[in-house]
């Protein structure tokens, strides 16, 4: 029960005053551990003018486990899976470095500055991280052209 009463007020937080370029929704307004957060590329990135749709999951154990972070919408970038999942790789989700008092926002500020700012050594996409450090121009080209086409 503690923590459906813990998502319930972070919820309520994030509808309230939620972070520069986030929006976030429940998927199910009868189902508290599926989120929708719409979020914007950050100014300045190569996914800036792009609005993208995040699903965040919650497991039943949270705060005492993270949350599942994964992209709906296709994005070019070396720490977001180039498949149908998205999933988001976030040092702070990995289950070791998780910690209770983590707060959602925090999860969800770490992703969009992760769009400014991708970390090409803890990447999950190799191809794209090696093209980000060796060619970033090109780099940002495709993740501004995908942007374009899948971000609206």
């Amino acid at each position: 029960m503690g923590s459906q009463k813990r998502i319930a007020k972070e919820l309520g937080e994030l509808v309230q005053s939620p972070p520069d370029g986030i929006t976030v929704e429940l998927a199910d307004e009868s189902n508290l551990y599926d989120w929708k957060v719409h979020m914007e590329g950050p100014e300045g990135s190569p996914f800036e003018k792009g609005r993208f749709l995040i699903k965040l999951t919650l497991p039943t154990g949270y705060p005492f486990k993270p949350p599942s972070v994964s992209f709906a919408t296709k994005i070019y970038h070396p720490n977001v899976t180039n498949d149908d999942k998205g999933s988001m790789c976030l040092g702070m989700l990995r289950p070791d470095e998780w910690k209770p008092s983590s707060k959602i926002s925090a999860v969800l500020e770490f992703a969009r500055q992760l769009l400014a700012e991708p970390m090409p050594d803890d990447a999950v996409e190799g191809r794209i991280a090696e093209q980000y450090k060796n060619d970033r121009k090109r780099y940002e080209e495709i993740a501004r052209d995908w942007t374009r086409k899948h971000a609206t």
